[in-house]
Order: structure tokens, then C-alpha cells, then sequence
């Protein structure tokens, strides 16, 4: 049975989604200044996979989660994990703001990828966006005017690997679900990160684990909340909502570690989110499962 399609649901899945996403920056701060990213990352995906398994049993269970194509998973994998080591690590370089005006670039670097490698065509609109995403980027990071914090580039790598990782898994999700999609990510990422979350480990001081388990559990669910509002409403009405974390975030960089929002990645910020409203409606409407994975 369907879902009952009602706008009034999918916004408060998408404020659950984003609360998640904003949590889990905080909590991926707190817990970054004990224990190195690597760590951060492989217990994420240990504990959000045992956080997973109540919906991977509604989905059938562990025999549900089997899967023909596994050489495609461990290569999306590989690049998703890339793009993750990257967004918690320039969490701990640049503000809250321009980390994620930068990370809504990604749209704009899949529709190139797209036009490169699946034979997708570049329209007006596109174009358009792909353009005002660059501008607005060039504009937050001033090359030749200010120096380029080391954070911009590692959030731009980190975009372009999701980017990478969404054009990969539109083959995935022709006979993959979501939930086995998100599990299949949670097992390969923490058999990727096994060996250098080995070398970098520290035991965390106590304070650390509730951090640790805010991200865990929010990074897990703001994917589920995500994929809970796409199918209440169509993605023309859900993604412009998650526009929302670029304010919040600056304000919770303000409130939290008082980072101050200069004119440039205000206005660099407009420009992308503009950017990503006319790549929205020049592109079919987003599947659950594509929008679900493109997220840190």
C-alpha cells in the first residue's frame, strides 16, 4: 500500500531529517576534538548498523539484505566513504555555514557527471545552475583575494565524492531498496575504515560516547526521516526544505562557537541555493533511495 501523500507529513519527516543533519554536525564536532576522524567514522557505521537492524527486520530480515551486485556496492561505497572522511574532517577546519553552502554543490557537480558518463543532456536550466553553483563557490572562497582555507577544498573533494557516489547508485537502486542499500553501506564503510580506525585509536574519555552516539543514531536516521518525507511528497516539494540547513547551521555556528557569517558566504550561499532550485525542477523528480544516499 502506497503511502497517503500529504505535504503537512513530508515537512515534518524533512524537520526531523534536518534536525538530525544539524545534530550530528554539533555532535560531530564535540567529538571529533577527542578521537580522529577515521575513529569517528568507524564507530558511526558499528553502532548505526546495529541501530539499523529493527528496519532491516521489517524488511525481511538479514536474507532480505542479499544482494547480486556486491562489486557495485563496494565501489559506491568507496567514493561515499571518501566524501564522509571529507565532511567531518572540514567540520573541524571551517564554519558550519560555508560547510554546507559548499556541500549543496554537489547537485551541480552530479549533473556534470551525468552529462560525462550516463549520456544525460545539459539543458538552459542546468546549465544555469551548474554555473551559479561555481560562482557562488568562487564567491564563499575568494581564490586570489583571501587565501584558501584548506577546508573549502577538502569540502569540495568531499561534494564531488557525493556527486560520484548518487550517479553510481542510480544503477543500485534498479533492483536495490533503500534499507538494503543503507545497510550494505553501513557494513562495507566499516570493513573500509576497520584498518585506520585501528591505527589512529584511542580509547574515547567518557564524555566523548554520547557524541559518539548522537551521531550514530542521527547520522542512521536523517536518512530514514529523508526517505520517510520523499514519499509523502514529490522531491519538488521536499528538497527545497532541506535548503533550511544553511540558515540553521549559521546559526547554530553562531550560538554554539560563535562563527560569524560574512557577507560573501551569505551571498555565495544565495547563489548555490538558487542554483540548486533551478537544478531541481530542470531534472526528473529524485528517487527515495538516490536522495537517501547522497547525504554524509
Amino acid at each position: 500500500m502506497a503511502p497517503e501523500q500529504s505535504n503537512l507529513k513530508a515537512a515534518l519527516w524533512m524537520g526531523g531529517s534536518i534536525t538530525c543533519f544539524l545534530v550530528m554536525s554539533v555532535g560531530g564536532r564535540a567529538a571529533s576534538k577527542d578521537i580522529d576522524v577515521f575513529q569517528l567514522l568507524e564507530l558511526r557505521t558499528v553502532i548505526g548498523l546495529a541501530m539499523l537492524y529493527p528496519l532491516v527486520r521489517a524488511a525481511g530480515g538479514l536474507a532480505a539484505m542479499k544482494t547480486g551486485r556486491p562489486v557495485q556496492h563496494v565501489a559506491r561505497n568507496l567514493v561515499h566513504y571518501a566524501g564522509q572522511f571529507s565532511w567531518f574532517y572540514a567540520l573541524t577546519l571551517i564554519p558550519l555555514a560555508q560547510l554546507i553552502s559548499i556541500e549543496f554543490t554537489m547537485p551541480f557537480w552530479g549533473a556534470i557527471l551525468a552529462v560525462l558518463f550516463l549520456g544525460e543532456r545539459l539543458n538552459v536550466l542546468k546549465a544555469a545552475a551548474v554555473i551559479l553553483g561555481v560562482i557562488g563557490v568562487a564567491i564563499i572562497v575568494r581564490p586570489g583575494v583571501a587565501s584558501i582555507d584548506a577546508g573549502h577544498l577538502v569540502m569540495l573533494f568531499g561534494a564531488f565524492c557525493f556527486a560520484v557516489s548518487v550517479v553510481m547508485v542510480k544503477s543500485l537502486t534498479r533492483t536495490e531498496s533503500v534499507v538494503r542499500i543503507l545497510f550494505w553501506m553501513l557494513v562495507v564503510q566499516s570493513v573500509i575504515g576497520l584498518v585506520p580506525a585501528i591505527l589512529v585509536w584511542k580509547n574515547p574519555q567518557p564524555e566523548t560516547w554520547l557524541p559518539i552516539l548522537v551521531v550514530a543514531f542521527t547520522g542512521t536516521f536523517s536518512h530514514y526521516c529523508l526517505t520517510r518525507a520523499l514519499s509523502h511528497a514529490d522531491a519538488t516539494f521536499v528538497m527545497p526544505i532541506d535548503f533550511l540547513r544553511v540558515p540553521l547551521s549559521a546559526v547554530i555556528g553562531y550560538m554554539l562557537y560563535a562563527e560569524q557569517v560574512d557577507i560573501y558566504t551569505a551571498a555565495g550561499a544565495a547563489l548555490i541555493l538558487c542554483g540548486n532550485l533551478l537544478n531541481l525542477f530542470a531534472r526528473p523528480a529524485v528517487s527515495p533511495a538516490e536522495a537517501t544516499v547522497a547525504k554524509p
